[in-house]
């Protein structure tokens, strides 16, 4: 379950999200027909899952699989992706779970290996394009999952809450918290990007101005609801520093040890206080949470990809989750999330490396800062 573990999820609720689907509804599965694609395909629907297609079925879009007039082929590949993604980045990425035993030395061994551990995990189930669900008879309440080989993010604390995220960008800002095992290590601790957890960059400023504007952009980055790591902020304070920012506490929080850590909440405030950032944040003015500061945050998150501060990738992941979504799908963001979503699409990396989809993405974030901000629609 999430931290907040969510009601079950009842016909009527599920009529309702359906609702916000930009998608053709048709009749729901019946008990039987639910029963029938278990024993097909060798899996159990999580018990909201089954819920939410017993409320209707989606369809009109290769994005949501037809349980019901699917092809076979089609639904299958789609069951087997998430395992597959797994192989794929064990035969060319290095991959190797640490709970395995050793590593062979020859790649087919090492296969054989992983197959056969990959046996033993709990099913994922599509729900629409590369997002999943496990497969727990009878439970509710899951974060929805979205599965790109071994780069696994939450995308919703619960299938309700990936609803209003996904096609009306907005989410709950409980924190999400993986359920099942296996495919917990790669949010928990392994290299898969959690969007709900501090962003994964490095410090960039060259001078006294970028280490304000650095300060402000943490600011703003917690206004909205993100968190951040103790060190990212005493990391921060040290930068402004050395480059000659001056106010009383931020000697202080730059000077933090690793046992003293708690304080840099504190401190970080009182910093921003002393230089006068916290009287123009942006306010909560408009029917989109936090839209200026948003906006803001786009643009600084998309400098950081094109400076190198910030993976495109994962860099893509936040702004497709805290902007794009959050910002009611702008027209102006829709190509900058497609080619996201081609870096994150399983099939389309099949067969090469994430190379190009990464250049893609910190071309397209050189053409949205040459333009106007925000960028037109």
């Amino acid at each position: 379950m999430t931290a907040q573990s969510p009601p079950p999820l009842t016909l009527e609720a599920a009529r309702v999200l359906q609702n916000l689907l930009r998608a053709k509804i048709g009749p729901g599965l019946s008990e039987r027909e639910l029963d029938a694609v278990e024993a097909r395909f060798g899996f159990t629907f999580s018990a909201d899952h089954r819920v939410f297609l017993a409320a209707g079925l989606p369809h009109g879009s290769r994005r949501w699989p037809d349980w019901r007039n699917g092809e076979p082929e089609d639904l299958a590949s789609r069951l087997s992706q998430p395992v597959e993604g797994v192989l794929f980045d064990v035969e060319h990425n290095g991959f190797w779970h640490p709970a395995w035993s050793p590593r062979p030395a020859e790649t087919s061994d090492a296969l054989q290996i992983a197959r056969s551990e990959l046996a033993t995990v709990p099913q994922l189930i599509p729900v629409y394009s590369h997002r999943y669900l496990p497969g727990t008879a009878g439970k509710w309440g899951h974060p929805v999952l979205s599965v790109h080989q071994t780069d696994i993010i939450f995308y919703g604390n619960d299938l309700a809450d990936y609803i209003r995220h996904e096609f009306t960008g907005r989410a709950s800002r409980l924190p999400a918290h993986a359920t099942v095992g296996f495919w917990s290590y790669f949010i928990g601790g392994g290299p898969g990007i959690d969007v709900t957890a501090p962003t994964p960059h490095t410090p960039y400023a060259v001078s006294a101005q970028e280490a304000v504007e650095y300060l402000r952009m943490l600011a703003l980055e917690r206004l909205i609801g993100r968190q951040h790591y103790p060190h990212q902020l005493v990391e921060a304070g040290l930068t402004a520093l050395v480059l000659g920012v001056e106010t009383e506490s931020l000697p202080l929080l730059a000077g933090l040890s690793r046992t003293e850590h708690e304080s840099a909440d504190v401190l970080f405030d009182q910093v921003l206080a002393e230089l006068g950032l916290t009287v123009g944040l942006p306010a909560d003015d408009t029917g989109i949470p936090w839209e200026a500061a948003r906006w803001e945050l786009v643009r600084w998150w998309l400098r950081m990809i094109v400076n190198g501060s910030l993976d495109p990738g994962a860099g893509g992941d936040v702004i497709t989750y805290e902007g794009w979504s959050v910002l009611a799908r702008p027209r102006s963001l829709q190509p900058f999330a497609d080619k996201v979503d081609a870096y994150d699409d399983w099939e389309a990396m099949r067969h090469g490396t994430r190379e190009q989809p990464a250049a893609a993405i910190v071309a397209e974030a050189e053409r949205l800062l040459a333009g106007p901000w925000p960028p037109l629609d």
